[in-house]
C-alpha cells in the first residue's frame, strides 16, 4: 500500500531598484501592511474581458487590484512602492499542464547525454558509452525518438550489436524500445518465447520467428540491471530546484506533475516544508492500470483520504494519471483506423492499429471510482481509438451521476473527430494537449497518414470554437534547458506553434485552418490550465484577490511579429508578489 504524507503547513522607485530591495529585504517588501504598485506597464489580465491595463497593487501574496494607475493608487496606503514597468507588457504566471520534472532533473545526473539527429549520432553515443563501461554492464538510452532522427526509423539489432558487442544495450523511445542480441539473451526473450504475463505487449518477429529487437510496450520483461551512480535524496532535491528554477526562466509559475508516485511527492513535500519550491504544483498521482481492480483502488483510496489532497495553493495532489494506449512517437498509439505499413515505425501488419492497455469495463470502473471520490481522472490516450474510449468510459459513469463537477481529463488526445469533440463538450471533459509534437512530429505523421487524416491532429481552434477547455503543456521527460530538454518546455515556442502550426522539416503548414488567435494561446497557458487545476479562482489571471504571480517580458507577445513570439524572453518571474528569476 502506498502513503502520501503529511506537509507542515513609498516613494518611486526604478525595477531594478525593487528587485534588489526585494532581494535585500524580502520581509519589507511582503508585509501585509505594505502594498506594492506596479505603473505604466501593458498588463494583459487574461480576465474573461482579456483587458489591458496600466496599474495593478499587490499586497502580501495577492493583487488587491489593477486598472489605471488613478484606480490603484487609491488602494495604496501612505507606505505604497510604486514600480515603473516603463511600458513593458506583463503576463499572468504561465502555467504547463504536463511535466515529468522530478524524473527529468535526474536525467543526466550520470553524465551528459548529446543532442542526437541520426542513427549515426545514436549509435557513436552508444559505442562511447561501450569504450568506457564494463563488460556485461548495461548501456541504457532513452526517449530518443524514431520520428525526430533524420533516418526515421530504429536503431537495427545488428548495429546495436555492432555498437556494443560486449554489452546489453537499450534503446528506449517512449513506450517501446529497441535492443542487441545480448539484451535479448540475458532477458531470455527468444525465438520461443512468449508474454505470459497478461500485460500488453508485442514483439517484433523476423520472418523465421526470430525477435527483430523491437518491443512495444513491453520493456519489462527485459532484466536491466543499471550501471549509472545513485542519487541520494539531496541530490534528487538539488536537481529539482535547478530545473524549477529554469522553469521560472521561461515564465512559469505553475506545472503540472502528471504521473508522480511516492518518492517524487515526498521530494516536493519536503522542498515545500523548507520554503523552497518556486513553482505551485498539481499532481497526478501514478497508478498503474495493469494491477488488479481491488489494488488499483486502495491505492486511489489513499490519495483521496491524504493530507495532500487538502487544497494548498504550492503543493496538491489533486488526481489520478494512468496509461490507455502507447505513443504517436513510435507507432503504438491506439487509433480508429489502422496505421498502415510503416519503415518508420516498423510496422509490417496491415490490420494493427497500435496498443490498447486497458479493457473498457476495467476503464469503466477506474474512472468510476475516481470521480466518485472526487479525484480528477486521466489517461494518457494519444490516438483517436484511445480518445473515443475515454469518453465513452466518462459517458458510461455520467449516466449515473454527471462527471462534469469532477472534470475529467484526456491527456495528449493528439487525434480525435467531430463527434468526439461534440461529446466532450457535452461531458464537460478537460483536455491536455502539447503543441510542441506538432512542430517536432507533423511532417512525420503527415508523409504516415497523410494531410486528409490529419485534420482532426490537434485540433485548437475548433476545440476553442466549440468551447472544450483544452490547456497546453510539454510532456517534459528529460533535460534541463527549455530548448535542448527532450519534449521543449519554452511555453513561447509552444505558443508560436498553435500560431503558425508549421512543421519543422516542411515548408507547408499543418491545417493551417486549426490556428487560433494570440488571445487562444495565451489562454492555453493560463486560466485554461488554471481550471484544469481547479484553480481558476486562484491564479490564471491577473485579477484582485489573485494569487500575485505574473511575468514581465522583454517585448509585446499580442503586437510583436509573429515569428518573433518564439524568440521573447522574460524579464522577470514573480511568484506570489516575490521574484523567483531576474534576467542578467
Amino acid at each position: 500500500m502506498s502513503f502520501i504524507h503529511l506537509f507542515e503547513p513609498g516613494p518611486l522607485m526604478s525595477l531594478r531598484a525593487l528587485i534588489l530591495a526585494l532581494f535585500i529585504c524580502p520581509l519589507a517588501a511582503h508585509s501585509q501592511d505594505v502594498t506594492t504598485i506596479f505603473y505604466h506597464g501593458k498588463i494583459v489580465t487574461v480576465d474573461p474581458q482579456f483587458r489591458i491595463v496600466d496599474s495593478m497593487a499587490i499586497r502580501g501574496d495577492r493583487i488587491v487590484g489593477v486598472g489605471t494607475r488613478r484606480e490603484v493608487r487609491r488602494l495604496a496606503g501612505p507606505n505604497a512602492i510604486q514600480i515603473d514597468l516603463q511600458g513593458k507588457t506583463v503576463l499572468p504566471g504561465l502555467i504547463d499542464s504536463h511535466v515529468h520534472a522530478a524524473d527529468a532533473s535526474m536525467y543526466e545526473f550520470d553524465h551528459p547525454v548529446p543532442d542526437m539527429e541520426t542513427i549515426g549520432d545514436v549509435l557513436r553515443y552508444i559505442k562511447s558509452r561501450a569504450a568506457i563501461t564494463k563488460k556485461g554492464d548495461w548501456i541504457e538510452l532513452s526517449q530518443v525518438f524514431v520520428t525526430r532522427l533524420r533516418d526515421q526509423r530504429f536503431p537495427t539489432r545488428a548495429e546495436l550489436d555492432a555498437a556494443a558487442p560486449r554489452n546489453p544495450v537499450y534503446f528506449g523511445t517512449g513506450p517501446d524500445a529497441s535492443v542487441n542480441s545480448l539484451a535479448l539473451e540475458l532477458s531470455g526473450i527468444d525465438k520461443n518465447f512468449q508474454i505470459t504475463d497478461g500485460k500488453p505487449g508485442r514483439i517484433e518477429r523476423a520472418a523465421n520467428g526470430e525477435p527483430t529487437g523491437i518491443l512495444r510496450s513491453c520493456s519489462r520483461l527485459l532484466k536491466i540491471q543499471s550501471s549509472e551512480k545513485n542519487p541520494t535524496d539531496e541530490d534528487r532535491g538539488q536537481r529539482l530546484k535547478m530545473l524549477l528554477a529554469d522553469y521560472n526562466s521561461v515564465g512559469i509559475t505553475s506545472i503540472s506533475e502528471r504521473d508522480l508516485g511516492d518518492q517524487g511527492i515526498e521530494l516536493y513535500r519536503r522542498l515545500r516544508a523548507k520554503g523552497e519550491l518556486t513553482c505551485r504544483v498539481y499532481v497526478m498521482y501514478s497508478v498503474d492500470a495493469q494491477m488488479p481492480l481491488d489494488k488499483i483502488e486502495e491505492r486511489m483510496r489513499s490519495a483521496a483520504r491524504s493530507p495532500l489532497n487538502r487544497y494548498d495553493n504550492m503543493l496538491w495532489v489533486r488526481g489520478i494519471k494512468t496509461y490507455l494506449d502507447g505513443g504517436m512517437l513510435t507507432g503504438s498509439a491506439y487509433m480508429l483506423q489502422p496505421w498502415g505499413i510503416s519503415k518508420v515505425y516498423s510496422i509490417d501488419d496491415p490490420t494493427y492499429r497500435g496498443m490498447r492497455y486497458i479493457g473498457p469495463d476495467k476503464l469503466y470502473q477506474i474512472a468510476r471510482f475516481a470521480l466518485k471520490n472526487d479525484l480528477q481522472f486521466t489517461a494518457h490516450s494519444v490516438g483517436d481509438g484511445a480518445v473515443q474510449a475515454m469518453v465513452d468510459a466518462y459517458s458510461k459513469v455520467n449516466s449515473e451521476f454527471p462527471v462534469r463537477p469532477a472534470r475529467p481529463c484526456i491527456t495528449h488526445a493528439n487525434f480525435m473527430t467531430a463527434e468526439a469533440i461534440r461529446k466532450i463538450k457535452a461531458l464537460g471533459i478537460v483536455l491536455d494537449l502539447q503543441p510542441v509534437w506538432l512542430w517536432l512530429d507533423g511532417e512525420t505523421l503527415r508523409k504516415q497518414f497523410g494531410n486528409e487524416r490529419l485534420a482532426n491532429f490537434q485540433p485548437y481552434k475548433s476545440l476553442f470554437d466549440s468551447g472544450v477547455v483544452v490547456g497546453g503543456g510539454s510532456d517534459h521527460m528529460q533535460k534541463i534547458g527549455s530548448l535542448r530538454s527532450i519534449n521543449p518546455y519554452n511555453p513561447f515556442l509552444a505558443i508560436w506553434i498553435t500560431l503558425r502550426r508549421q512543421p519543422r522539416w516542411s515548408d507547408q503548414p499543418l491545417h493551417p485552418e486549426q490556428r487560433i488567435s494570440r488571445e487562444q494561446a495565451l489562454r492555453l497557458y493560463t486560466i485554461n490550465n488554471a481550471y484544469l487545476m481547479f484553480e481558476e479562482k486562484q491564479k490564471g489571471s491577473l485579477e484582485k484577490g489573485k494569487l500575485a504571480d505574473f511575468i514581465v517580458l522583454d517585448r509585446d507577445i499580442l503586437t510583436c511579429p509573429v515569428d518573433e513570439v518564439r524568440n521573447i524572453q522574460v524579464e522577470q518571474t514573480y511568484l506570489g508578489g516575490r521574484i523567483v528569476y531576474k534576467r542578467q
